[in-house]
């Protein structure tokens, strides 16, 4: 199994964007020494459910504090960027790492984002198939030129592309699944999504025509001395953060916006998730039935650095250490 940490910079009370930025980074370098595969950045806007509002520009950071794992991002928003700038990103992210670069693109949601950024409400809605192909082209050819709905004289790439950097996409609908696998994209599937859940999404990917491919999941993961402190420690801080952070997603035109109970959605999550010893831990990714080979764990769910760093640490020695079991 693949195993990589999964990093929202949460600002948890009494903290600064600095305090949350420096702990998701020292989180990198953690992860790297105890053993983990890689490392994925979320992205955010104008919320404290993440301070990071580019997850290429912290993947760049990460890459230049670390030397062997790999970095990507959970996700780069495709429907506030353009595609082609996005990918010279890519591209040059790729070949100055020596290939440890793996991009995670999503769609997003109808937020506020859309109006800053002059994107606007349609590309969300309508646009993101075409976003993606656009991307996808910019990195596997040398020159690109307009689509429908980007109008644009030819242009080069620069740096000029070699081999297709890694992309995985976020999928979250029925929709989104289909378009992966009709290009041959593993998913990115969230922590809000238990192991049928997973599993559902898989079966419709290879419904939807797509092959076997390494799909990863995401999945708060937390260790302490029992089960029952791991989940004293997250019942009593991801309260505070969640809901702040939740509150920060406004949409961008009158719909309504959906009010999710920040106790309830903790409690969801302990439900489906990795959290207690590091045995625990290991056995519940070890018999996992959603398919997944790959998992990314969101480590930081207490926003303590020193809390982080232990669940990184002894998860990673158990897992890649001495006392790791045989099928890990």
């Amino acid at each position: 199994m693949r195993l990589g940490v999964f990093l929202l910079s949460g600002r948890f009370p009494g903290q600064s964007d600095r305090d949350a930025l420096r702990r998701a980074s020292d989180a990198v370098v953690w992860a790297e020494q105890a053993g983990f595969d890689d490392a994925w950045m979320a992205e955010h806007h104008f919320m404290s459910y993440g301070v990071c509002p580019s997850a290429i520009t912290f993947a760049a950071h990460a890459l230049g504090r670390t030397e062997r794992i790999t970095v990507g991002t959970a996700v780069s928003v495709l429907s506030t960027t353009h595609p082609v700038m996005l990918a010279e990103q890519v591209t040059m992210l790729d070949q100055m790492s020596g290939g440890r670069f793996h991009l995670g693109v999503g769609r997003g949601g109808p937020w506020r984002d859309l109006e800053v950024f002059g994107t606007g409400l349609d590309r969300w809605e309508h646009g993101f198939a075409e976003s993606l192909d656009l991307l996808l082209d910019c990195l596997t050819s040398p020159v690109v030129g307009s689509t429908g709905r980007f109008e644009f004289r030819e242009v080069p790439m620069v740096p000029q592309p070699v081999a297709r950097p890694r992309v995985t996409v976020a999928c979250t609908s029925k929709g989104t699944v289909a378009l992966a696998a009709q290009r041959g994209l593993p998913m990115l599937l969230g922590m809000d999504l238990g192991n049928a859940d997973k599993a559902a999404m898989i079966k419709a990917y290879q419904e939807a025509g797509g092959g076997p491919a390494p799909h990863v999941g995401a999945a708060l993961a937390h260790v302490a001395n029992t089960r029952e402190q791991a989940v004293s420690e997250l019942r009593a801080a991801m309260p505070g953060w969640l809901g702040p952070g939740i509150a920060g997603y406004v949409p961008v035109d009158a719909r309504p916006r959906r009010h999710r109970d920040p106790v309830g959605y903790m409690e969801k999550l302990l439900g489906i998730s990795p959290v207690g010893t590091p045995e625990q831990c290991g056995e519940w990714l070890r018999g996992n039935t959603s398919g997944l080979e790959h998992y990314i764990l969101m480590v930081d769910g207490c926003g303590d650095p020193q809390i982080t760093r232990r669940t990184i640490e002894r998860l990673g020695a158990y897992l890649t250490g001495s006392s790791a079991s045989p099928d890990f």
